[in-house]
């Protein structure tokens, strides 16, 4: 990997306060060492050409309770005209978006005058369901590709990052949001506070965020060390979330918990407070088994060395009795855990993914070349790495010729094992 002495500075920050409450006493806990960018996928003719790489260390505020990254690459670098990710590719996600909307639209009346906002719109995969159902929608969303897919779907979109100034700017042209949704974006933000604080703009008097991201607690418990990447600044418990949001005059009321990505929240956030009990238990157990503290967290690394230890010594042994194995998943959660590990092309032949904008590039870091998913088929590897976990089930589906074959799947969290 590069040194990161060698690049500009102006790439990257290095983090001595939390991102949320200020204090200066974070504490690390989890160093994976100097990594490319998740989503940078790599062009096969720079192959072998210098890639920007930034350390990627883990800490914890005692005061808030927040888990973050201490290194803040700049968003420009990270999200940049051909970044990547596209929800629409995901058919969990759609179906998971499909029935959030509906539950939405049967708990609060919207019609004709009302306006949903969504933040980190992508390319509209959740807002063109209340287009469908006749509601004014506004996404918002930073990255070219994915925003001008979401134009030509239908979904009216900013393609702008959402700021505290934009916030302002979108009420005066548009009004004020009944409600806002925040699906995986609010620990992508460098700007924690004014991120919330443009949230607190944009809401009317009763309207409601409803916020998802990866839940903290699964991530502890089940190793899932990989879905730690420069893209994602902030883990959430509920007590660091609560902390926040109150900080700027929102309450978290409600909070729901699902399985998508591994183990998430659902939080609904609103002007005024009326907390109910889902979030009061969850608030009590997080206290009950630690979470708000950094001795919650001691240990951890170890257990991610020996995740590491364990599939690197079935991937060797699995090549060492002559098995060929591939890789299903170009996420960012994928490059984590192949540069982490230490999987190129010595181990693995290559990557697939749905994607079609993924296919034809290379994996960052382990330069894989990622393939259409029929490539499995086609070529009938062995063993097929699972690097998109959180979505097994649908990919075991999906794949079931490739297993009639004889295929078999490495799962590789929270201990790596053969399915």
């Amino acid at each position: 990997m590069a040194d990161t002495m060698m690049q500009p500075k102006t790439l990257s920050k290095t983090e001595t306060t939390c991102r949320s409450c200020g204090s200066e006493a974070l504490t690390p806990f989890l160093d994976l060492g100097v990594t490319p960018l998740a989503d940078r996928l790599i062009r096969p003719s720079d192959k072998g050409k210098e890639e920007l790489t930034f350390p990627l260390v883990v800490a914890v505020c005692p005061d808030c309770s927040l888990v973050q990254i201490t290194e803040t690459v700049d968003p420009e670098v990270l999200f940049a005209d051909e970044y990547p990710y596209y929800s629409s590719f995901l058919p969990a996600l759609m179906a998971h978006s499909h029935a959030n909307v509906l539950a939405r639209l049967e708990e609060k009346p919207l019609g004709a005058d009302s306006l949903v906002v969504e933040l980190a719109s992508n390319d509209g995969y959740l807002l063109r369901n209340y287009v469908e159902a006749g509601v004014p929608v506004l996404g918002i969303d930073p990255a070219d590709g994915p925003a001008a897919v979401a134009e030509k779907a239908g979904v009216r979109t900013l393609n702008d990052f959402f700021t505290r100034d934009l916030a302002s700017k979108v009420v005066e042209e548009y009004g004020a949001a009944d409600i806002v949704h925040g699906n995986n974006v609010l620990a992508h933000v460098a700007d924690t506070n004014g991120f919330v604080a443009g949230i607190r703009t944009i809401l009317k008097p009763d309207g409601v965020a409803v916020i998802e991201m990866p839940y903290l607690r699964p991530l502890m418990e089940h190793v899932e060390f990989d879905t730690i990447y420069h893209e994602h600044l902030c883990y959430f418990s509920l007590t660091a979330l609560d902390n926040l949001f109150r900080r700027h005059g929102l309450y978290l009321n409600r909070v729901e918990q699902l399985t998508i990505h591994g183990g998430s929240l659902r939080i609904f956030v609103q002007p005024f407070e009326a907390v109910e009990d889902s979030v009061k238990t969850m608030l009590a157990e997080e206290k009950t088994i630690g979470l708000d503290t950094p001795a919650f967290f001691e240990g951890f690394s170890k257990r991610v060395e020996q995740l590491r230890t364990d599939l690197t010594g079935m991937i060797k042994d699995l090549r060492a009795k002559g098995h060929s194995v591939a890789a299903y998943g170009a996420a960012a959660k994928g490059a984590t855990m192949l540069n982490f590990c230490g999987l190129d092309a010595s181990q693995i032949d290559f990557v697939v993914d749905r994607n079609v904008n993924k296919q034809g590039w290379l994996m960052p870091g382990a330069h894989l070349p990622i393939r259409e998913p029929e490539a499995l088929v086609a070529e009938q590897p062995d063993f097929v790495l699972m690097l998109a976990w959180n979505f097994a089930d649908e990919i075991l589906e999906q794949q079931a010729d490739y297993r009639a074959a004889g295929g078999r799947f490495i799962i590789p969290v929270p201990t790596p094992r053969i399915v």
